[in-house]
């Protein structure tokens, strides 16, 4: 947690800006694993935690953007809760320490949205993305849990990504801390990487060293030699040599603040020629797209900017062909990078997407594409200084994908399939780091910079 004046601040800073009405902020809930008590780790709203502070389950926090008056809600403990649980702030105790000075039980709650609706009050809410509080909301509000979504108010949507997309320099600080603990994660990755080490043997070191520094993950990690499936999950194979090895992985602190970072390295130790023609080209991506992004300038034309290095590279190879500038234009290149250059950092790895996509990565200035590839871009408005955002350009060659295209003979003008063909057995490769925007362009975030090019990888790999 940060002083109670920092969260003070953040109320003041969204009641002033929804403007009326009352706004309702609901905190999380345990939710059981395979019975009651045994639940998942728990893992609170970020929204609540960015306003309220809190990270115990059970809580929600009401601002009244016309009085200013702001409550706190939950429930004390028990003597069976201290009995199991040891003894516990009250709630008033925890509403003092994020500066709320009125403190109430949680079924309070209801009589306070009740009494607004009955006045005819405007009730701000978040959409809820956890069934729970779909059904809490249908309690307090009538309306259907299946609606609440829909009902979700956009001020408040707009009014919370405004503010949380700049972040504070305590903020930045803790992302710092969170990318320390993912160098120790992607450092380890690297020196286990050897022929014959279970892919689950790995990811599980990394989760360990994430939960040893903080909660846990920041999302589930992907770990695997079949790099051309962008989520792989599956942890089911041994290494070989030869094979390229993707690790995109992450920690979240206690506080919640969360690193994203991916590095793609050979099983072995030693990159192939061929495996260094195509990661040099996804190298020099990422660092277009690092020396591009600065305050004034739209993620969007950076990306578009990083697909021209990747097509120009890839033309080079003889796998493309044609005007660069066209290619990128017709969404050619998207064959080897189906996804977006990057996304929004800070409490969640992909920062506030519970709130829309479309109100977090665009506005009304920049909107969502409707090309392959392209429309995959989580992150394309313009950027300022403040934001943390990743940089994760990639190159896969997807057999699936392959197929499709050339049999339906997409793109023929600047595609050698021919070429392509050999590259089949490649897998993909993707080079990621976070990156704060500053005053006069960016910076990675962390202490400590996970080796990246083919010297630092290769000599960290052969320690």
């Amino acid at each position: 947690m940060f002083d109670a004046l920092t969260y003070q601040k953040r109320r003041k800073a969204l009641r002033e800006k929804v403007g009326s009405g009352i706004i309702l902020i609901l905190g999380n809930n345990e939710a059981p694993a395979n019975y009651p008590d045994n639940t998942y780790k728990f893992r609170q709203d970020s929204s609540f935690v960015y306003f309220f502070g809190h990270s115990h389950p059970g809580y929600a926090g009401i601002i009244d953007a016309d009085s200013g008056e702001e409550y706190f809600f939950g429930n004390d403990v028990d003597m069976d809760d201290i009995i199991w649980m040891g003894p516990q702030p009250c709630v008033k105790e925890l509403a003092a320490q994020v500066g709320v000075a009125k403190s109430f039980p949680f079924d309070k709650l209801k009589e306070t949205v009740s009494k607004a609706l009955s006045l005819r009050r405007k009730v701000h809410f978040l959409p809820p993305y956890r069934y729970d509080n779909m059904l809490l909301l249908e309690e307090l509000t009538g309306i259907r849990a299946s609606l609440t979504k829909k009902h979700a108010s956009l001020p408040l949507i707009k009014a919370v990504v405004e503010l949380r997309s700049v972040k504070e320099p305590c903020e930045i600080a803790e992302i710092d801390k969170a990318c320390n603990v993912g160098y120790e994660m992607h450092t380890a990755a690297m020196r286990l990487c050897k022929p014959g080490v279970s892919e689950q043997y790995i990811a599980g070191v990394l989760d360990g060293i994430a939960s040893s520094y903080g909660r846990m993950v920041s999302f589930a990690t992907i770990l695997t030699q079949n790099g051309q499936t962008l989520h792989n999950h599956d942890h089911s194979h041994t290494l070989e040599a030869g094979r390229l090895m993707l690790t995109d992985a992450g920690a979240e602190l206690m506080n919640y603040y969360c690193s994203d970072h991916t590095r793609t390295v050979p099983v072995g130790g030693k990159f192939t020629p061929r495996q260094k023609d195509i990661y040099s080209i996804v190298l020099a991506c990422h660092d277009k797209a690092l020396e591009l992004a600065r305050p004034g300038v739209t993620y969007k034309s950076v990306h578009l900017e990083v697909c021209k290095v990747l097509t120009q590279g890839l033309k080079d190879l003889g796998l493309m062909k044609g005007d660069v500038d066209e290619a990128v234009a017709a969404g050619a290149h998207a064959l080897f990078l189906p996804h977006g250059l990057g996304h929004m950092m800070g409490l969640d790895v992909h920062d506030m997407e519970d709130l829309g996509q479309c109100y977090v990565g665009y506005d009304d200035e920049v909107q969502p594409s409707t090309q392959f590839g392209l429309a995959s871009l989580r992150m394309g408005r313009r950027l300022q200084e403040g934001f943390v955002i990743t940089d994760e350009p990639g190159c896969y060659f997807i057999p699936a994908l392959i197929d499709k295209w050339k049999a339906e003979k997409l793109h023929t003008d600047f595609l050698n399939f021919d070429r392509i063909e050999t590259f089949k057995d490649f897998g993909g490769i993707r080079l990621e780091d976070d990156i704060l925007i500053t005053a006069d362009g960016s910076r990675f975030t962390g202490e400590k910079h996970i080796p990246i090019t083919i010297n630092e990888v290769e000599t960290i790999m052969n320690e």
